[in-house]
């Protein structure tokens, strides 16, 4: 497509948004900024963002005006694609685009591409990690934290990018097309946005649309949804499992990671020699593997990159040990299934702080993943009585609600004793007390690290 005539809006003014317009305006595009929030400090933005300075930026109700003078409207991952400005322009014959599709306009080389309600970030770190052992010139965008836009003009023929993208991004793809993907999981999250179960699943499942039969797609055999995906794909399939033996895939056996091609299996790596804990992380590993070996790189370049790897920061991060008490940090454990993860990965008695936003999640499964392991689960946020309330119905009492996460901390800090842990996997978002999960965790890991012995 011939951008050089198309007039381009970003809607929204973070990260992404900005990324979008930098983007967009090296390339010498005609493009606006958009905010539907009246209150938003105009100076205080441009004096952030002083290359902007002049991008015209529109705030509060979108005028119907501007609305018929764009081509191309370029979302934030954080703006609904069914709010009412967003449709309108939609039915009018605007283009609607999310700053993945901006950025693949424009990038070079080939693109690497991985979601799923869980694991996402661990696997793209780790994907990266085993890319760099094999090539120059590799970079890691996306969800991860580093929007695609602020790197796609970098990109050359020979960039390889690994990406980690979130249902969010995969409502406004249109011609995005990996080489290898890879659909770690799909249980119920951020259905206050995608309303159904079976419309979140279908976003997950967009990553391959674009794939070509050539292209590789890589999916959990354990995961009953992408078990039947997986079947009605036309691009190549390589499967990973921790529950059994495959032909053709990646598989956990005894504590081995395997790579089987047509029954014939060659050990990767044993799992006590991985800097990482839990099942869930050892999926995380086969996914990993499985797309790079899938893309060409040698299975020594793969091993050596996985003996080297350590947790991702928010990830069940070990940050501190007091009094004999090892703290954790696992805020990215976000919703319910990644904090059950979080749980099974403890090898000791836990108290566990949980709560904040709430995505229209339940919480039953998580409380009966505590097995015993949870001696005390302390509460916050806005979650925090709805949770009390689902704990007491499936039969765990030792529930303390706190004002703050500091309170929390303090509370677990007096409560335990050596030998046990405290865990921050809060099963729910950071909105309303933070700006996001890493601000969450990094909270966390100060007040655990400014606790007196």
């Amino acid at each position: 497509m011939n951008l050089r005539d198309k007039r381009f809006l970003v809607f929204g003014t973070g990260k992404s948004g900005v990324s979008a317009a930098k983007l967009l305006k090296s390339q010498q595009l005609a493009v606006k900024l958009y905010d539907g929030n009246e209150n938003l400090d105009r100076m205080a933005f441009y004096e952030k963002n002083p290359d902007l300075s002049d991008v015209e930026l529109i705030t509060g109700t979108l005028p119907e005006k501007e609305m018929h003078h764009v081509d191309i409207l370029v979302v934030s991952p954080g703006v609904p694609v069914d709010l009412p400005v967003v449709t309108a322009m939609w039915e009018q014959g605007t283009a609607v685009w999310g700053e993945i599709e901006l950025a693949y306009a424009f990038a070079k080389g080939d693109i690497l591409a991985i979601t799923g309600t869980n694991g996402k970030t661990t696997t793209t770190t780790l994907l990266g990690k085993i890319m760099e052992e094999r090539y120059d010139d590799v970079m890691v965008v996306g969800n991860i934290g580093i929007p695609y836009t602020s790197m796609a003009e970098q990109t050359t023929e020979k960039t390889v990018t690994v990406a980690e993208i979130s249902s969010f991004q995969l409502e406004t793809i249109h011609t995005f097309a990996p080489k290898v993907t890879a659909i770690l999981n799909i249980t119920p999250d951020h259905l206050n946005r995608h309303h159904t179960m079976e419309n979140y699943i279908a976003v997950k499942e967009s990553i391959t649309k674009n794939q070509t039969p050539d292209d590789l797609c890589v999916l959990n055999y354990e995961d009953e949804a992408l078990r039947t995906f997986g079947e009605s794909l036309e691009t190549r399939v390589f499967w990973f499992s921790s529950a059994r033996a495959l032909q053709d895939g990646c598989y956990l056996q005894d504590g081995t990671i395997f790579l089987s091609e047509g029954g014939r299996a060659t050990e990767i790596v044993r799992t006590e020699k991985l800097h990482l804990l839990g099942r869930h992380n050892y999926e995380n590993v086969m996914a990993a593997a499985a797309m790079a070996y899938g893309y060409g790189v040698p299975l020594a370049d793969i091993r050596k990159a996985l003996l080297c790897f350590t947790a991702v920061e928010h990830r069940i991060e070990y940050t501190v040990e007091k009094r004999g008490i090892q703290f954790y940090n696992d805020s990215k454990g976000t919703n319910p299934d990644a904090a059950i993860q979080g749980i099974k990965a403890m090898d000791r008695p836990t108290f566990l702080i949980g709560g904040g936003y709430d995505k229209d999640s339940s919480y039953g499964e998580w409380i009966d993943a505590f097995e015993g392991k949870v001696k005390e689960l302390v509460l916050i946020g806005q979650t925090r009585e709805k949770i009390a309330e689902t704990a007491r119905e499936h039969g765990f009492e030792a529930v303390t609600l706190a004002d703050s996460l500091e309170e929390a901390v303090h509370i677990c800090y007096e409560h335990a004793a050596p030998g046990d842990a405290v865990l921050l996997s809060p099963a729910c978002a950071s909105w309303g007390m933070f700006a996001d999960y890493e601000e969450r965790g990094r909270r966390f890991k100060e007040i655990a690290r400014s606790l007196k012995e």
